[in-house]
């Protein structure tokens, strides 16, 4: 039995509050320039305690089987003998792998800020955000129950408000703060009531018991919770399906996912903490915590989880091969992965092989973590020496850029699926998975992976090839030496990740999961891969006229596509056309007409009376006499009446 030292544990997310706390305080004053060194030492703090708890945990294990630890587990709110609210720290295979992945994720934005983000005015400010949302982050992995999670989700939706809209003087980063914000805001509404429902259900919000309780086949609050219905539906499918429409806000899975391309606004770096392994994760990991839980919804919300991931990848992968801003290639080549990790949840049932899609799920999301940060960092050395997002300001940079070029390249085999580097080993788990339980979905998968190498081999090239590049006189564009190190780290992790044996430490069940990569099944999905890359280098290795004609042949898909088959439009159309006119409205002219007609009545009535009665107090002491003379007779008059 392992014996956690409860104050390292406690350090991990509180080092970066910490930082918050002082650079938001005294950074301006006492730290300024060297606040991102701050920020950055105690980052590097917490990465270390998070890899040495991760040691600890994998290597203590009880014949291979990993339990769930709860070292800290505090009551604060008391509702009843079973019902409470309680704040602590839950280790499982999935939160240890996680709070390691978003300290290193972290610390190398950290890093890379140093340099990228020199000379900027609120520079204290911007590492102080970064604190608050690593601490948000880390706070929800860790959570030891379902309201828990939900204070730090809210948290994160905080801090990546505070981060996207950072440049708050551009008018385009304040609307995109505010439209991440709102959407997510509509979705963790229903991830509140899911809440809500399950603790009901349940009789508890803490999920080593919820999930026992309501996975036991003789538990009496399952039997209720499926007993129970509203349009032919269980309490706990709705319950979970709810849970997942707060999942698919964050994640941004269609039809939620309109603010991350807008997110973008926001510095490079922060692109690359949001999309890599923290915010847009956070779906997945709610999912992969109340698996159990899906798994025994009927009708199963893992069917809805499987074909909404399945649908939102394929849709984000063709429209990331029209897009011309590079960080909005790569941010629906994150919504398209997303849609991998889900989908990946939503074939796989509980236990044994069965299981294999959720390790796959967990995999996918722990080397997507290294390459699109990579990519997004990359894509942020690009911007810093072009000074521009769009690819036509772009071309034949790999002589001035010699470093990111090479990083980015390995970054693009990785998520293309090339052997040997990391996105090979997990994508094609989740392949195997989704073609032992659903066919349709691993054909939608397998297009949707030759897509990622063409739209990712079209952003390589469009950047470092295609036509020369005027060099303005420098020998080397490249960034510092912060800038340059967590490309090399990172770059390492997309050739590396692939090859930890992953289902070994983490599965659905806790026990070892064998996967093994069986080569006759990966010759199809490698060779999409490499026909993607090829098509990719056929159109745009040099500038050729062959893009524009193929963009000419398909023209109204082509423009639906390159506006994002106006779903943003529709959006708009809805809110302001249906909902403000329909309900808006009417809304508006009940509140002026009814309810502010009869305060306004009330209020009215009120000085007419006034104005009426005001003469009665005249200050003459006769006419006060006379009413009290007159009210005496009266009374009199009355008894003598009663007694009569």
């Amino acid at each position: 039995m392992m014996n956690l030292n409860t104050t390292l544990l406690l350090l991990i997310p509180f080092l970066p509050l910490a930082g918050f706390v002082i650079l938001g305080l005294w950074g301006r004053k006492i730290f300024k320039a060297n606040a991102g060194w701050v920020g950055t030492l105690l980052m590097l703090a917490s990465f270390l305690i998070a890899v040495y708890t991760a040691y600890e945990y994998f290597t203590h294990s009880s014949g291979g089987h990993y339990d769930k630890i709860v070292p800290i587990n505090y009551t604060w709110l008391k509702f009843s003998s079973t019902l409470s609210i309680n704040m602590g720290i839950m280790l499982d295979p999935i939160s240890v792998m996680m709070i390691v992945v978003v300290t290193l994720v972290s610390l190398m934005v950290h890093i890379y800020s140093l340099g990228y983000m020199k000379g900027e005015e609120r520079f204290p400010t911007y590492y102080a955000f970064l604190g608050l949302f690593t601490f948000s982050m880390l706070g929800l992995v860790l959570s030891s129950n379902l309201f828990q999670i939900y204070i730090f989700w809210e948290l994160v939706g905080v801090s990546s408000f505070l981060l996207i809209g950072y440049y708050y003087d551009r008018p385009s980063a304040v609307a995109a703060a505010k439209k991440a914000f709102i959407v997510t805001r509509f979705a963790d509404l229903g991830f509140l009531i899911g809440i809500l429902i399950l603790s009901y259900c349940a009789g508890t919000l803490d999920f080593t018991t919820m999930i026992n309780t309501l996975t036991s086949p003789e538990s009496s609050e399952l039997k209720t919770s499926l007993t129970y219905s509203f349009l032919g539906v269980s309490a706990l499918t709705w319950g979970a399906a709810l849970v997942f429409i707060g999942g698919a806000g964050k994640s941004a899975m269609f039809p939620l996912h309109i603010w991350l391309p807008d997110a973008m606004e926001g510095p490079t770096p922060v692109s690359a903490l949001i999309h890599a392994a923290t915010m847009v994760v956070a779906g997945v990991f709610l999912v992969a915590r109340l698996f159990p839980v899906f798994s025994f919804t009927t009708p199963g919300v893992l069917q809805v989880v499987g074909w909404v991931g399945a649908f939102s990848a394929g849709f984000a992968a063709i429209i990331a091969c029209t897009q011309t801003d590079i960080k909005r290639v790569l941010a629906y080549s994150t919504m398209s992965q997303i849609g991998y990790m889900m989908f990946a949840l939503g074939v796989s049932g509980m236990g044994g092989e069965e299981g294999a899609g959720y390790t796959a799920s967990m995999f996918h999301l722990f080397t997507h973590a290294m390459f699109k940060a990579l990519l997004f960092l990359g894509a942020g050395a690009v911007i810093h020496y072009v000074h521009s997002n769009d690819m036509k300001d772009m071309g034949g940079l790999r002589k001035y850029m010699p470093l990111t070029h090479l990083t980015f390249l390995v970054a693009c085999l990785a998520i293309a699926g090339i052997p040997p580097f990391a996105g090979f080993f997990s994508k094609e788990a989740i392949l195997h998975a989704a073609y032992q339980h659903n066919t349709i979905i691993y054909w939608i998968a397998l297009l949707t992976s030759g897509l990622t190498a063409f739209y990712m081999f079209r952003l390589y090239f469009n950047i470092f090839w295609n036509k020369p590049h005027q060099a303005h006189g420098e020998k080397h564009g490249e960034g510092g030496f912060a800038m340059m190190l967590p490309l090399v780290l990172l770059g390492l992790g997309a050739i590396g990740a692939g090859f930890i044996p992953f289902g070994k430490f983490v599965s659905a069940d806790g026990n070892p999961l064998h996967m093994e990569t069986d080569i006759a099944f990966s010759v199809l999905p490698v060779s999409l891969g490499v026909a993607g890359i090829l098509l990719a280098a056929w159109f745009y290795l040099k500038q050729n006229s062959r893009p524009d004609a193929v963009a000419s042949g398909l023209n109204g898909f082509y423009k639906a596509a390159y506006h994002k088959f106006y779903i943003d439009e529709i959006y708009q159309f809805v809110t302001k056309k249906i909902i403000f006119n329909c309900i808006g409205r009417p809304a508006a002219w009940f509140d002026r007409n009814v309810v502010d007609g009869l305060i306004n009545l009330a209020g009215s009535g009120t000085e007419a009376v006034s104005a009426g009665i005001k003469k009665m107090q005249s200050g003459k002491v006769q006419q006060y006499g006379m009413y009290f003379l007159v009210a005496a007779l009266a009374l009199a008059a009355l008894f003598i009446y009663i007694l009569k």
